[in-house]
């Protein structure tokens, strides 16, 4: 399978910039269905062109979540998840701490209802 430069060099983009918008999110999604999917399988699903969506890919490339090989003349794109670590440990943080915060609220509301 052929890496990218970005893979074999490390990220070089923030999974948090790159998952910030939501074609880009879509495309995630449907690399995780599936084992990998081809550049114009992908484009028929989106309402832009084909540059688009590889503008997109590029980006999701750069912080290492999808990986491309080349099979002849197509490209075929695999998600790479493990980068999400870094926004579950993230999420994980905050639902913590809201929580402890909808723990607290709840106990001030039975102390005052008694």
């Amino acid at each position: 399978m052929q890496d990218t430069i970005a893979t074999r060099a490390g990220p070089t983009r923030d999974v948090f910039s790159a998952i910030a918008d939501p074609t880009r999110r879509q495309l995630l999604e449907l690399l995780a269905a599936v084992d990998e999917l081809p550049l114009h399988e992908m484009t028929a699903r989106f309402p832009m062109g084909r540059t688009g969506v590889s503008k997109h890919l590029a980006i999701l490339e750069e912080a290492g979540l999808v990986t491309d090989r080349k099979v002849g003349r197509e490209t075929r794109y695999h998600l790479n998840a493990a980068p999400l670590r870094e926004v579950q440990a993230w999420v994980a943080f905050y639902e913590h701490f809201w929580t402890r915060q909808v723990g607290r609220l709840k106990n001030l509301l039975e102390e005052k209802s008694e």
